[in-house]
């Protein structure tokens, strides 16, 4: 789809899209996810905008939820289902269920998920406990003091870094002054500087800045840890494993080294080993100084030197021939305990690689060691140290790299999968099946309303082709007692054939839908419309009854726009446009059928009842709330005031009784 198609999308607000996700390809793959958080962080984009850009970008059927009602139907049951999420992202993922034209995938995700829920509980709730830590993949948000320097523009870097063009006259050498730097292309240094990287001008992007594939991870790796634990769960179950599962299990292939690399970022390796050794560099001299200094001491103690009375004499007159015969004396011992010296500090150095060097002795006696060979030491272990973390970190990044877009890719599937595993989940909790799609007509058996507290009595009803022979008029009239359910059942009629067009299971035991184009939810109104608002009214009303569009039509008590004689006529003008329609179907509340009927001028229009039997002996009603069929049911003023009456006292209950006795 070309975005700027989508209703609302201009250029200058493409241009904020495109450079907050880094290009075009970061944004289609939050919009095919529904990211809607992560959209919204759009300047210019409310949450409202960005779940409507999402669901338009992935194909919404916009057009069949007709109302404002039906849309707040649809609200209403996306968050029931929400509720059974096992995190924050299939929650979100959840918000691009709607309808759709082609509902058959969704059908069979459906099914299958049921069905495995069915057959392999353990391994069901399982899932559950593992998918809590899902979520969708978050960006590094901090800027990083590296450079990347290069002839060529890196855009989808410029939110993280400073990106300099070296003009002709300058060398690298002039970039020395940053701490960190990515040099792209010719005539880099030879001897890389600590905190740099030389690439290739036609090299990989996506370690320019290795820090950041390193945060990638770091951030996300929670959602990544249910990666690796799916390939352990894997990699434990011996037993034939349940289709369902496989797919899922299947989600991780490719990411075996996954388990490695997240090893490797906390094990820096050589690194970790030569900075302690130069950290511990010279306090390790001092001490080897000391030691030296005490073991020659020592030894010394069984060193003697026999002079002669001649020898002595000889020492007088010439003091150097008394100095060679003491240095010739005492050299073995000092010479071997040197040498142990100088193993003992290549033995310090050696896990770095390097050697101690000859000339590590200023002076034998007392022992001193050569400060600027330590210097030296010092700086051939700095640039070792620097090598080995760009080796280790470029090596890390470009691994981690090659999987960053596999384990993207993994997430947001095992975020799909979660959401079918949560609707499954919640379709389980409120019995609800997948209804058979038919050609014309609505009718369940055993629906119940998701929204009522308690217990909830299940009804039966249908109209057009899919309803019982019998019941397939297009068109209903439902009457009947106040409190008795008239609404209610309207509203289960919404539900189901919003569901049923989501391609979801239905809260009945069994179902037959037709497809329609479009379901129009017409609440009760609030009061006598002015002139005005009465004639924008009938106009829409016209308009829908009469269109072609194939439709599910649910209003409640329509007589409610203006006085009762004129409302019984405007519906009735109304029923007989919308029977023109074979492809519309409609149920309206009301409770002015016989008023209806007269005007209608036919006795062929049908009429459903819900009737109130009477009062308990808690003096509630007793109501069927499944419609009789053609049956005009009576409302129940007279119960309601026969309830009054035993539950008043005084002056109010000879009221009552007597508005009784004029029934």
């Amino acid at each position: 789809m070309v975005l700027t198609n989508l209703p609302g999308i201009g250029e200058r607000l493409m241009k904020r899209l495109d450079d907050h996700f880094g290009g075009r390809h970061e944004l289609i793959k939050t919009l095919e996810s529904g990211d809607i958080s992560r959209i919204a962080e759009v300047d210019g984009i409310s949450i409202k905008r960005a779940l409507s850009l999402a669901r338009e970008y992935n194909g919404a059927e916009a057009t069949f939820l007709a109302t404002p009602e039906a849309e707040k139907m649809h609200g209403q049951l996306i968050a029931s289902m929400q509720r059974f999420a096992s995190n924050g992202a299939s929650s979100s993922r959840m918000q691009m269920l709607m309808p759709l034209h082609q509902v058959e995938a969704r059908r069979e995700r459906c099914k299958e998920m049921l069905a495995f829920a069915e057959e392999v509980p353990e391994a069901y709730v399982h899932l559950r406990s593992m998918f809590k830590d899902l979520s969708y993949t978050r960006r590094p948000a901090q800027r990083y003091e590296r450079v990347i320097v290069s002839q060529q523009e890196h855009p989808e870097w410029s939110q993280y870094v400073r990106i300099l063009t070296p003009s002709a006259q300058e060398s690298w050498k002039d970039y020395t002054v940053f701490k960190t730097v990515t040099w792209v292309g010719r005539y880099g240094p030879e001897d890389v500087p600590p905190g740099w990287l030389v690439l290739p001008e036609n090299g990989r992007s996506d370690v320019m800045i290795p820090e950041y594939t390193l945060d990638w991870f770091t951030n996300n790796r929670k959602a990544l840890k249910v990666i690796l634990d799916l390939m352990q769960w894997r990699n434990e179950d011996e037993k034939a494993i349940h289709p369902t599962l496989e797919k899922i299990f299947h989600v991780t292939e490719g990411l075996e080294q996954l388990t490695t690399v997240f090893a490797m970022m906390s094990d820096s390796g050589d690194v970790e080993t030569m900075e302690a050794i130069r950290d511990g560099l010279w306090n390790t001299a001092k001490q080897l100084e000391d030691d030296l200094n005490q073991r020659i001491s020592a030894g010394m103690e069984s060193t003697s030197l026999d002079l002669t009375g001649s020898d002595m004499l000889e020492a007088l007159a010439d003091a150097a021939t008394f100095q060679r015969k003491l240095a010739s004396a005492t050299q073995d011992v000092i010479v071997d305990i040197l040498e142990q010296g100088r193993s003992e500090l290549s033995a310090y150095l050696e896990p770095s690689g390097l050697q101690t060097p000859f000339d590590l002795f200023a002076s034998n006696w007392p022992v001193k060691l050569n400060r600027s060979v330590l210097d030296k030491i010092n700086d051939e272990l700095e640039r070792r140290i620097n090598d080995s973390r760009n080796d280790h970190l470029l090596r890390l990044a470009t691994k981690l790299a090659d999987l960053k877009p596999l384990c993207e890719t993994a997430i947001q599937r095992l975020i799909e999968h979660d959401m079918w595993y949560s609707i499954a989940s919640w379709a389980r909790h409120n019995n609800a099946t997948l209804p058979e799609l038919v050609q014309h007509g609505i009718w369940f058996d055993q629906g119940r309303h998701l929204f009522i507290e308690g217990e909830v009595q299940p009804v039966n009803y249908g109209l057009g082709l899919a309803a019982p022979k019998g019941d397939r008029q297009s068109i209903a009239l439902l009457t009947g007692a106040n409190s008795g359910g008239k609404t209610t059942l309207l509203e289960l009629v919404a539900h189901i054939a919003i569901l049923a067009h989501m391609g979801l299971p239905v809260p009945a035991e069994h179902a037959l839908i037709g497809r329609v184009e479009a379901l129009h939810v017409l609440a009760k109104s609030s009061g006598t419309q002015s002139a005005g608002a009465l004639e924008t009214t009938l106009v829409d009303l016209a308009q829908v009854v009469s269109n072609t569009q194939p439709k599910l039509i649910l209003a409640d008590e329509l007589e409610a726009i203006t006085e009762p004689g004129a409302g019984a006529r405007i519906i009735a003008g109304m029923l007989r446009a919308a029977q023109q329609q074979s492809d519309t179907s409609m149920v309206l509340v009301t409770h002015l059928a016989p008023a209806i009927l007269e005007a209608y001028g036919s006795d062929n229009l049908r009429i459903d009842g819900i009737e109130a039997k009477g009062l308990d002996e808690h003096l509630e009603l007793i109501v069927d709330r499944t419609p009789q069929r053609n049956c005009l049911a009576r409302s129940t003023p007279e119960l309601i005031v026969r309830r009054l009456v035993e539950r008043s006292s005084g002056d109010a209950k000879a009221v009552f009784g007597d508005i009784l006795s004029l029934f």
